[in-house]
């Protein structure tokens, strides 16, 4: 099956599966306890106001209505106002997007910095003291949680020495960049932790493999029997592995935006949380679903043309 086919048969696949998750976030959303017209007016607010407000927002209908209609703007790529910023949804999220994906690029970066070399050589100096040492390193690594990471990160490197900022990514490039460099390394540390024994565990079982002996066998350099015939082929599986953690980046992006004070979609999406906003929350969480299944499409594509023997179908 060609690459156009393939892509085509998986977007249908995709449709359904989207479909059932519109579903589930617009009457799960509606189970959250609080009234959005309350939280907007406060708790002063009179009876006639809160149904007035009611009545403009929709929400005096009845759950099967509300979502035909929002189904029925959906489809027409209109996700609605947000009750909070008054804004169309689409601008806020187009607003917000970029620097959340920024921060998975620079999550991503650390990530695989800290992940592909230490993972290589633990898994070559299997039993070593340089593998328990990784090991150990990677296990410290899991077992801490991502928002201490970021206030020891922050104490150290914004309060103490004063070399990022402290909160925020400034307005120029060269401000993004030094904002984005604490809590890429918060979020890539923990991946890095499950890349190196992934690939600790991948290179254990290349490194004597018959192709390599082969290799050997050629007289082929250690450098090129590492790159060209242990890493590459070790980092296969991993690719999967990392495709995965890109998703829980995506939801990770909540805790490390909110440390750090990024005005990404994981910050939209816990304010929009805290003031009941409808029409945010669902499509935040409709573009996280999104690009989850638009990653598994380009992971699948990606895999084949690392390993030729896998073929897509």
């Amino acid at each position: 099956m060609d690459l156009l086919s393939y892509i085509l048969k998986r977007v249908l696949q995709i449709i359904p599966v989207f479909i059932i998750a519109t579903i589930l976030i617009f009457f799960l959303m509606r189970l959250i306890p609080g009234d959005p017209a309350l939280v907007m007016l406060g708790e002063k607010a009179t009876p006639e106001s809160l149904a007035l407000l009611r009545s403009k927002m929709g929400l005096d209908q009845s759950y099967f209505t509300q979502f035909y209609l929002f189904f029925k703007n959906l489809i027409c790529f209109d996700l609605g106002t947000s009750i909070k910023y008054k804004e169309p949804v689409l601008l806020l999220l187009g607003d917000k997007l970029m620097t959340t994906v920024w921060l998975i690029i620079s999550s991503l970066f650390f990530s695989l910095l800290f992940s592909i070399i230490p993972g290589y050589y633990s898994g070559i100096h299997k039993d070593k003291p340089v593998d328990y040492i990784f090991r150990l390193l990677s296990l410290l690594s899991l077992a801490t949680p991502a928002f201490w990471i970021g206030l020891v990160l922050l104490t150290l490197f914004s309060v103490q020495v004063n070399w990022f900022p402290v909160s925020g990514w400034g307005n120029t490039f060269e401000e993004h960049i030094l904002g984005l460099i604490l809590p890429g390394i918060t979020q890539g540390i923990g991946v890095a932790a499950v890349l190196i024994r992934n690939l600790r565990n991948n290179v254990i079982d290349v490194k004597d493999s018959d192709y390599v002996n082969y290799a050997r066998s050629k007289g082929l350099s250690n450098f090129q029997i590492g790159i060209h015939h242990i890493l590459r082929n070790a980092l296969i599986p991993t690719t999967t592995l990392l495709s995965m953690r890109i998703a829980t980046m995506l939801s990770g992006s909540i805790v490390v935006e909110t440390v750090f004070g990024l005005p990404g979609i994981g910050a939209l999406l816990v304010n929009g949380i805290y003031a009941r906003d409808y029409p945010v929350v669902q499509g935040v969480v409709l573009l996280f679903v999104l690009l989850v299944m638009v990653i598994n499409l380009a992971t699948d594509i990606i895999y084949s043309f690392l390993d030729p023997r896998v073929k897509l179908s």
